[in-house]
């Protein structure tokens, strides 16, 4: 699996998200200033609520935009066994189901499922429970993570 395929990945759909994101936008900035939803009584908040609905997508926007900095900088490098698993790891874990998935430790902002050749590829960030487990493990380690009352424990099946 090519690490830098998927940080190409992770761009574009950060990219389609930001799209979206601004058309979202647009359209709330544009009900909250249309002449037809000025306030007429106190009861009367669509305006309003277009407004804040406008600044949570402009700070949803912002914030797509720093992860796609964040990814545009993002330079993946080799596993180093001696430094274990660290940011830009490509990561195969198997559960006691024998069950494996494929991680991609990335940078924040980058949380989604891709696809690689025929495999699932999750992307999570480092400051995520698994990805912060995972920090500094090797090929043969354990990794565990408490979920609500559940503790899910995996293996390092390999590293890339």
């Amino acid at each position: 699996m090519d690490k830098f395929l998927l940080q190409q990945q992770v761009l574009e759909r950060l990219a389609e998200d930001l799209l979206q994101a601004e058309q979202a936008v647009r359209a709330a900035h544009e009900t909250a200033t249309h002449e037809e939803n000025i306030a007429e009584n106190k009861y009367d908040t669509l305006g309003l609520e277009a407004a804040y609905l406008a600044t949570g997508q402009a700070r949803r926007a912002e914030a797509i935009r720093q992860a796609m900095a964040n990814w545009r900088q993002f330079r993946p490098r080799p596993y180093d066994a001696s430094i274990g698993i660290r940011l830009g790891a490509l990561v195969c874990l198997v559960d006691s189901d024998d069950k494996q998935q494929q991680l991609f430790l990335g940078p924040d902002g980058g949380s989604m499922t891709l696809v690689s050749g025929t495999q699932l590829v999750q992307v999570i960030s480092s400051e995520a429970p698994l990805g912060r487990a995972m920090l500094g493990k090797c090929e043969g380690d354990e990794v565990s993570i408490q979920v609500a009352p559940i503790r899910q424990q995996f293996e390092v099946l390999r590293v890339l």
